[in-house]
C-alpha cells in the first residue's frame, strides 16, 4: 500500500482544503438511489450473493476517484492511498450484533467475490466487533441496514473533525414497479471532496451497475 503525501502549498485546492479543515470542519452526506435491476437479475441468474458485488463495486468506484482514498498517514501527513480495501459490516442472526470485517481489493471480481465471500462464512457468526486481524490503514468502510429503506442518512463522525475516508450505507432495495432501486448514503469530509467529485463517483457507480456483465466475467 502506497500512501502519496501531497504537498499543500502546490496544491490546487490548498485553500478549500484548509478552510474546512481549519476554520469551518465540514462534512457532508448525501443519499441517492443506484438503479441495480439489471445486476440484481444477472447476480439471481448465476446464483451468486449481491452483498459481495456491491462491496466489489463500490470499492472499485473509490479506487477509481483519489478525492476518495485521501486520508492522513500516521504521521498526519495529507495524502492519497494507491489503493483502498474495504472495511464492512455483517451481522449476527443469532446473537444480534453486527461485526466489522475487511477483505483485500482485487480489480478481479471473481477473486474478490470468493475472498469476500469467505470472510463472510468465516466471522458472520462473531460476536467480537473487529473480529479479523491485520485490519490496514488503507480502508474505506461501508456499512448495511437491509431492514428498511431510506431517504436521507447521517453520520456523526466525533473526531476533531479530520476524518477523511468515505462511508457508504447501504439500505434495503426498492421494488419500483419493474425497477429495483439500492439506497446508498455517501459521507465525505469537504476539505478533499466537493459536490462535483461526488456526482461523478455516482454516475461511476451507476455505470458499474448497468456493466456487470464487462465486469463480472
Amino acid at each position: 500500500m502506497n500512501f502519496n503525501i501531497i504537498d499543500i502549498e502546490k496544491w490546487n485546492r490548498k485553500e478549500h482544503y484548509l478552510h474546512y479543515i481549519q476554520d469551518i470542519r465540514c462534512t457532508y452526506s448525501l443519499t441517492t438511489n443506484i438503479d441495480i435491476t439489471f445486476l440484481k437479475q444477472e447476480q439471481k441468474r448465476k446464483n451468486q450473493k449481491i452483498y459481495p458485488a456491491l462491496i466489489y463495486m463500490i470499492a472499485t468506484a473509490v479506487n477509481h476517484h483519489k478525492e476518495f482514498r485521501m486520508d492522513h498517514d500516521r504521521d498526519d501527513h495529507l495524502g492519497y492511498w494507491s489503493e483502498v480495501n474495504p472495511s464492512y459490516t455483517v451481522f449476527n442472526e443469532e446473537n444480534q450484533t453486527f461485526s466489522s470485517i475487511w477483505t483485500e481489493y482485487d480489480s478481479s471480481f471473481t477473486t474478490f467475490y470468493d475472498n469476500c465471500v469467505q470472510d463472510i462464512y468465516d466471522y458472520s457468526s462473531s460476536t467480537l466487533m473487529t473480529p479479523k486481524s491485520n485490519m490496514p490503514q488503507n480502508i474505506f468502510t461501508i456499512s448495511s441496514i437491509p431492514w428498511v429503506d431510506f431517504t436521507s442518512f447521517n453520520l456523526n463522525v466525533y473526531n476533531e473533525g479530520h476524518y477523511l475516508p468515505p462511508i457508504f450505507t447501504v439500505g434495503k432495495f426498492i421494488y419500483e414497479k419493474e425497477k429495483i432501486l439500492m439506497p446508498i448514503a455517501i459521507q465525505v469530509h469537504h476539505a478533499v471532496c466537493d459536490g462535483f467529485h461526488i456526482g461523478k463517483f455516482i454516475n461511476y457507480l451507476q455505470e458499474l451497475a448497468d456493466s456487470y456483465l464487462d465486469w463480472a466475467k
